[in-house]
């Protein structure tokens, strides 16, 4: 599978998801239903984000369009998940800036200190921990424990074993719940192929902000 076959199941589930959560009652099985099928979206964006780390042509670029997008879709998604502007939760496209950026930083420290196997080490897990806490006064989407699955991507890329072991730590045993079933997105990541597929980068980009301000207009309309 590619990276676009990835990305898109990554964006279906997502607005399932998100159509659970502005349009259907929490106390129902359907909402439950499709909170459930949501969770296999978020682990999918944090593989993409370290394998797009490998192959973009410039991190400088990539970093600004997260940055950037996660501006422009802060207020949609205030508004989808709370009605109106809200300071107390940050959209995912920070979690992902925040990700991408600190393994920017890893690598940078990897490359000057490879030879200082302890030292560089110590400059690492004080980035991870700097970075946690950033996301965690911030408040972003999946707060630190997004932070630290896009570094488990990293540091584990190609063990898939790994991977699942850090996946059920962050979604089993931390988050609990019908988290856990974030794992089974690796059922879908276990088949990529390594190749880019078709290039719609600015869809994938766009489509977060507008899909929440559809969601938020229909759910306005019919008075959800």
């Amino acid at each position: 599978m590619s990276s676009f076959g990835l990305k898109m199941i990554a964006i279906i589930t997502m607005l399932i998801d998100h159509i659970g959560v502005v349009m259907i009652p929490s106390n129902t099985t359907a909402y439950l239903i499709f909170r459930s099928i949501g969770r296999l979206a978020f682990p999918i964006f944090a593989f993409l984000i370290v394998e797009g780390f490998y192959h973009t042509r410039d991190v400088k670029k990539y970093l600004a369009r997260l940055g950037i997008f996660a501006l422009v879709s802060e207020l949609p998604f205030d508004l989808a998940f709370y009605g109106n502007f809200y300071m107390g939760h940050q959209n995912i496209f920070f979690t992902l800036f925040l990700g991408l950026l600190l393994i920017v930083l890893m690598k940078e420290v990897e490359s000057k200190f490879s030879k200082k196997e302890v030292l560089l080490n110590l400059i690492n897990s004080i980035l991870i921990i700097s970075f946690c806490v950033i996301a965690f006064f911030l408040e972003v989407d999946y707060n630190f424990l997004g932070v630290l699955l896009i570094v488990a991507f990293y540091l584990f890329r190609g063990h898939k074993i790994l991977l699942v072991l850090s996946m059920l730590i962050i979604f089993g045993a931390i988050l609990g719940g019908i988290s856990v079933l974030a794992t089974l997105s690796m059922a879908f990541i276990a088949i990529y192929n390594g190749k880019k597929g078709k290039s719609m980068k600015y869809f994938f980009y766009t489509f977060y902000p507008a899909h929440l301000l559809i969601l938020f207009l229909i759910s306005k309309y019919m008075n959800i």
